[in-house]
C-alpha cells in the first residue's frame, strides 16, 4: 500500500467531517501563527467567521480564551514543554514560545521526514514526533538537531501514532504495522527492537492498526487499536472488543451520529475491518472497536474514546459506557486526558466536555472554542488548557 493512500485512509478515518480535501499534508503552508488577541509576528489577519463568533461570546465568558491560528492545518498533538508549546500538525511542527511570543516551524525544510505529525512528546530530554510516513523523529534542542528511526531501524511502519517510555526504561511505539518495542529504549541497538502484530501473536494483538499506548499501574501496556482494547502483561496478552463490553450498542447511539460519512465507503481498508468485525450492514460512521483516545486514570480505570460508540471506562473487570444521551456533546471521541484534580477531559466532533466523575459540562465553539472538533489538548504548567482542532489552537485560562 503506498504511503499517499494510506495518509488518505488515516485522515478519512478521523476527520470524516473536517474535509479530507484540507488534509494536504502541509502543500498549503503557512509562515505565521496567528493569535485573536496577539501576533506572533505583530502583523493582522482577518479571523474565520465562526471563530469571530466564538470570540464574541468568549468576552461573556468566565473564563479567558485566546485562539491561535495555524491555517489549513489540523492539530493532532500539543506538547506543553515549559515556556514553549509544540503543536503537532498536517503541516509540520509548530514551536510556540509564551514568554517571547515567538515561533518556529520545523518541517520536510529543516528535519522532518514527513510534514504530518500526530504525536509529540518528551523522552530523555528530546522532542518525539510521530508522522504520517516519516517515521520517528527525535529532536536535540541543545544540538539543534533531528535524528530519525524508521523502517531498516527496526520500526514496523513509518506511520507513527503514539510514543511511551514505560517506568521500566523500555520504549513502545505504535504503528500502522503492529507495536513496537524497545528494551531498555536503546533506540540506536537494532537488537533492542520487537515488533508485536496480529500473526505473531496469534491474534493477542487484536489489530495491527495501533492507535495508542498507556502504562498501567501495574507496569502491564495497554493498547488501542481498530479492533478493540489489548494489553500485554508479563509477557502475555489480553483483549477485548464490543462484544465484551467496548463502546454502545448502535441502536443506543444511531440517533446521535451527526457524522453520515462512512469511511468504509471510500477505503478498502476499513471497509474490510467492518466486515471482519460484523459491521458490514451499518453505514454510517460507526465502529464501538475502533478505539482512537486511550487513557489510564490515576486509579488504574481505562478509558477508550471510540469511534461512534461514546465513552467506555474498564475497571479490570466490567465496562461502563457513556454516550450524547449521558452528557457527552458526541459520541465521536478523538481525545482524552486527565488534569491534576483526577477529573477526564474528552474531545470529541462537537466540542469538549470536562467530566467530574458525576457529569459532563461541555463547552462549544459558542463558549470560546475555535472549532468543534477537538483533537489534543495539554495543560501547561501554569494550569493553561492549549486545545488542537482544525485550522487553530484554543489558550483556555481559568478552568
Amino acid at each position: 500500500m503506498n504511503s499517499s493512500f494510506k495518509t488518505y485512509l488515516v485522515f478519512g478515518a478521523v476527520v470524516i467531517v473536517v474535509a479530507v480535501a484540507a488534509f494536504n499534508m502541509g502543500t498549503k503552508h503557512e509562515k505565521t501563527l496567528d493569535s485573536t488577541s496577539s501576533k506572533a509576528d505583530g502583523s493582522t489577519s482577518s479571523m474565520p467567521a465562526q471563530a469571530k463568533k466564538a470570540q464574541a461570546a468568549a468576552t461573556h465568558h468566565p473564563f479567558k480564551f485566546t485562539h491561535f491560528r495555524v491555517g489549513n492545518r489540523n492539530v493532532k498533538s500539543i506538547f506543553a514543554d515549559g515556556d514553549d508549546i509544540w503543536i503537532g500538525t498536517s503541516g509540520g511542527v509548530i514551536r510556540y514560545n509564551k514568554r517571547t511570543d515567538q515561533h518556529k516551524m520545523y518541517d520536510i525544510k529543516n528535519g522532518l521526514l514527513s510534514n504530518g505529525v500526530f504525536h509529540i512528546s518528551k523522552m530523555d530530554g528530546k522532542i518525539v514526533v510521530g508522522t504520517y510516513g516519516g517515521g520517528m523523529s527525535l529532536f536535540d534542542e541543545k544540538k539543534k538537531t533531528w535524528k530519525t528511526f524508521n523502517i531498516p531501524d527496526g520500526l514496523g511502519d513509518a506511520f507513527v501514532y503514539d510514543v511511551l517510555k514505560m517506568s521500566n526504561g523500555n520504549v513502545w511505539i505504535a504503528t500502522w504495522s503492529g507495536a513496537n518495542r524497545v528494551r531498555k529504549g536503546e533506540l540506536e541497538n537494532r537488537k533492542q527492537w520487537d515488533l508485536y502484530t496480529v500473526e505473531n501473536t496469534k491474534g493477542g494483538l487484536p489489530n495491527d492498526w495501533v492507535y495508542g499506548l498507556a502504562e498501567g499501574k501495574n507496569g502491564e501496556v495497554w493498547m488501542a487499536t481498530e479492533g478493540g482494547l489489548a494489553r500485554f502483561k508479563d509477557g502475555k496478552w489480553s483483549h477485548w472488543a464490543h462484544a465484551d463490553g467496548l463502546g454502545a450498542d448502535f441502536n443506543k447511539v444511531k440517533a446521535d451520529i451527526k457524522f453520515k460519512n462512512d469511511p468504509s465507503k471510500v477505503s478498502s481498508h476499513h471497509a474490510r475491518q467492518k466486515v471482519e468485525q460484523g459491521l458490514q450492514n451499518i453505514n454510517i460512521a460507526y465502529n464501538p472497536n475502533y478505539i482512537v483516545a486511550l487513557l489510564v486514570d490515576h486509579d488504574g480505570n481505562v478509558w477508550c474514546g471510540t469511534w461512534g460508540g461514546g465513552l467506555s471506562e474498564f475497571n479490570g473487570k466490567t465496562w461502563k459506557t457513556y454516550t450524547v444521551k449521558d452528557g457527552l456533546p458526541a459520541d465521536h471521541i478523538f481525545m482524552l486526558d486527565q488534569d491534576k484534580s483526577g477529573r477526564i477531559w474528552v474531545g470529541t466532533s462537537n466540542g469538549f466536555s470536562l467530566f467530574d466523575g458525576k457529569q459532563f459540562k461541555n463547552y462549544s465553539v459558542a463558549d470560546g472554542l475555535f472549532s468543534k472538533n477537538v483533537f489534543s489538548m495539554d495543560i501547561d504548567d501554569q494550569g493553561e488548557f492549549w486545545i488542537g482542532s482544525f485550522g487553530g489552537v484554543t489558550r483556555i485560562r481559568g478552568l
